[in-house]
């Protein structure tokens, strides 16, 4: 299963200590930062990334579908929220969706749905991570094919969690 994230951009631009002093500077300064480390991300993860704003604020034009860098973006409409631009996107997603913001709103829908949601500031440090392993040239991860890790971890059920939150634990581990 292939996942894709829904960015909030500006909640993320905003929760983030190194890029909320762009955004401070000039709207375009922090939505410029975040694709450049979301390309970043993508080399090293290959997830499908889409990245929603505000539409109101912008010189693009609102609505229309654009890619930068191979990172999807898009703009709301006039009248229309970025969280109703990503409500939407999670309807239709469903379980494929992994869903990075503060808004508490956004976050609980989004779980309701059956998306998996993180926290800008959890993302925030999977986005540090990325630039590290791309700066030291490392590959992407191909997941549990990696090779063997010894473990004492008993088999069986025990206490095994409900199914929903297993999906999203393996969907946040994907990160």
């Amino acid at each position: 299963m292939s996942l894709h994230l829904i960015i909030d951009g500006y909640n993320l631009i905003r929760q983030s200590e190194a890029m909320r002093p762009l955004d401070r500077q000039a709207l375009e300064f922090g939505r410029d930062a975040l694709i450049d480390r979301l390309a970043v991300y993508k080399k090293v993860k290959r997830h499908k990334i889409t990245i929603v704003f505000d539409g109101s604020q912008t010189h693009y034009f609102p609505g229309a579908p654009a890619s930068e860098k191979g990172v999807g973006i898009r703009f709301s409409r006039h009248g229309e929220t970025a969280d109703g631009m990503i409500k939407k996107m999670v309807r239709k997603e469903r379980e494929k969706a992994l869903v990075v913001s503060a808004d508490r709103e956004l976050i609980d829908y989004a779980a309701s749905q059956g998306a998996a949601v993180v926290s800008a500031e959890d993302f925030e440090e999977k986005l540090v991570m990325a630039e590290m392993l791309e700066t030291k040239g490392a590959v992407a991860e191909n997941g549990p094919e990696n090779g063997w890790s010894p473990t004492t971890r008993k088999k069986g059920p025990g206490k095994r969690l409900p199914r929903a939150e297993r999906r999203n634990l393996k969907k946040i581990g994907k990160l």
